[in-house]
């Protein structure tokens, strides 16, 4: 699997910022819920959990399986592997303040064009 960009990410991005679909996904990730189930925990009216799960439908983050008359989901863990995977490239800088100064200075002082961008 190759890295993912941020545009292959933005249905994710959407899906995620919305903190009612992160409650969700948390729910999700520890088993299968029914919509109904999804919408009492979050104290959601039926039309507006159906309209999140529709977006977290679109980002391919949760399958609906319909059992008797009963839609459950279930969380697809690829799309957060692979947003956590974007996320890693930026791991190297990651720290405090002080520490991400400190890399982009020691980066500036050896970096032999950067002398001469700053004269």
């Amino acid at each position: 699997m190759g890295t993912s960009t941020a545009d292959d990410l933005s249905p994710v991005f959407e899906a995620m910022a919305n903190e009612h679909r992160r409650e969700m996904i948390r729910e999700l990730a520890l088993q299968p819920r029914s919509i109904s189930q999804l919408a009492a925990l979050r104290d959601l009216s039926l039309p507006a959990i159906h309209k999140h799960v529709r977006v977290l439908e679109d980002a391919a983050m949760v399958r609906r399986r319909k059992i008797g008359r009963t839609n459950f989901l279930a969380l697809e863990r690829g799309p957060l592997r692979r947003l956590q995977a974007w996320m890693d490239q930026f791991h190297p800088w990651w720290g405090t303040r002080e520490e991400s100064l400190e890399n982009y200075a020691e980066y500036l002082s050896n970096d032999p064009t950067s002398s001469e961008e700053r004269s």
